[in-house]
């Protein structure tokens, strides 16, 4: 473990340690998998334009993120069933984050609870939100996770029915039998079983709301006065429409490439929906991170930080707590790195005239 230098090296040791239906659950997208490809491959398509010359001796990483200030803009996403990537899940993962003094956000579909989480010790916690049908349950996992100390809701709009990963299909994924969905335990809302296809394909036909719509954030409101993250946003339009509904903030989500193949990148994606904020509202990002560089070319392109998904199963996979510890922590040094070399001291240094893109127009070199 101490020879690994950069976040992607944990994929390969994760995937040699994992059985082949739990790697392929956290590894795999959509159909053809071209958006799993695409967010990273279209990172590399972003290009630094550095300033010189510039005292960089001492950097500050720190951010403020929805009013609480982290040690940098580096935060975990939620990835569900943590306990099947390694026995400690999501605990090691609470522990790796606060250690790290950064954000961790919790899955509706994780293998512990919001109370055990929180009694980890202390951290700022977001919630995933899935809306299941039965609007009580909600309510009930909400009202759970503002008592336990979370901080914010992250709602995922962009499954009202599981994108077709064929990997979960030929696998027949379903949860390992020593496991269990802890946020839902004793609640009658079925079991992931074995099944035809994908077990979890199934379990969400049954259990999410197809129904959600614009006005269930209303509705989410009357039930809690946190602030709600609107997670899967990738266009103008809805984030205008996310605005009037009186979101806290976006993140520009294709779940991972996971839902719908074929859409843009999220780094492809965010400045139309920064642009749409007009600075109202946060806007994050997920999807395809796994360089300080992207975590800088995302800021650049107007985002308040960045979640970090994959790398952190990965990590807790090959190597637990540590893993992940190490994950954040080399992100860390690579961001860092990155500012200094490009001239930036502080993340409002950091500017769009930092980067250049395949959509920015050819800069005309004057005639001397």
């Amino acid at each position: 473990m101490e020879m690994i230098t950069n976040v992607t090296e944990y994929e390969a040791i994760a995937k040699a340690k994992l059985p082949k239906m739990v790697y392929d659950y956290y590894a795999s997208g959509a159909e053809d998998q071209w958006t799993l490809k695409e967010n990273r491959n279209a990172f590399a398509r972003i290009l630094f334009r550095p300033r010189i010359l510039v005292d960089v001796s001492s950097i500050d990483l720190t951010a403020t993120i929805l009013g609480f200030k982290v040690s940098m803009p580096i935060m975990i996403a939620p990835t569900a069933m943590q306990k099947m990537a390694h026995p400690e899940g999501e605990f090691a993962t609470a522990r790796a984050a606060s250690a790290a003094d950064t954000i961790m956000t919790l899955s509706s579909w994780a293998t512990s609870s919001v109370e055990e989480v929180a009694s980890t010790g202390p951290g700022i916690r977001f919630f995933q939100l899935y809306v299941f049908k039965d609007r009580n349950v909600v309510a009930q996992l909400v009202r759970r996770a503002e008592r336990a100390g979370f901080k914010a809701i992250a709602l995922t709009v962009d499954t009202p029915i599981l994108g077709r990963r064929e990997a979960d299909i030929k696998n027949r994924f379903t949860l390992p039998a020593h496991l269990v969905l802890k946020n839902f335990e004793g609640l009658d809302l079925g079991k992931l079983d074995k099944t035809s296809d994908s077990g979890l394909a199934s379990y969400v036909a049954g259990q999410i709301d197809r129904s959600l719509n614009w006005k269930d954030i209303k509705w989410l409101q009357t039930i809690t006065s946190l602030p709600i993250l609107v997670k899967g946003v990738l266009t103008a339009e809805d984030t205008r429409i996310a605005l009037k509904a009186g979101a806290s903030g976006i993140i520009v989500s294709n779940h991972g490439a996971r839902q719908l193949d074929y859409v843009p990148a999220t780094i492809t994606a965010l400045e139309e929906v920064v642009i749409a904020a007009e600075g109202r509202i946060p806007v994050f990002l997920d999807g395809g991170v796994r360089r300080g560089t992207d975590v800088f070319k995302a800021l650049a392109l107007g985002a308040a930080g960045v979640f970090i998904g994959r790398p952190v199963l990965f990590s807790l996979a090959a190597d637990g707590e540590a893993g992940v510890r190490k994950v954040l922590q080399m992100l860390r040094d690579e961001f860092e790195l990155t500012m200094a070399l490009t001239g930036c001291r502080s993340l409002k240094e950091i500017r769009r005239d930092h980067v250049i893109t395949e959509w920015d127009r050819p800069r005309i070199t004057p005639k001397l």
